[in-house]
């Protein structure tokens, strides 16, 4: 035996008639708080605030870069100083040829 039941109703009633919660405040409240969060996170991800989030640590990066840049550079130059003050030196004391 076959039985067919056909029911019309909306998805509110048959909730009501099984016995599950209503749970559209509690969805509401969710997707409030969702969009609130979104909003926040979208407005951190301004490029006025990333700036200035970002902008001390990339000044101290670029600071210590321009000192590592002079440091190697003294260095450079103060090698080039020597070698061509030993060279200066050595063909002073060379004795011209009679």
């Amino acid at each position: 035996m076959k039985v067919t039941v056909n029911v019309e109703c909306s998805p509110e009633e048959a909730r009501a008639f099984m016995g599950l919660p209503d749970v559209q405040p509690m969805q509401a409240a969710l997707m409030k708080d969702l969009e609130n969060q979104l909003r926040s996170n979208i407005q951190a991800m301004n490029p006025e605030s990333l700036i200035k989030t970002w902008m001390p640590a990339s000044m101290q990066g670029a600071e210590q870069l321009q000192k590592m840049f002079w440091s190697q550079l003294q260095q450079t130059m103060s090698g080039i100083t020597n070698a061509t003050g030993n060279a200066m030196t050595s063909f002073a004391e060379r004795k011209p040829k009679d």
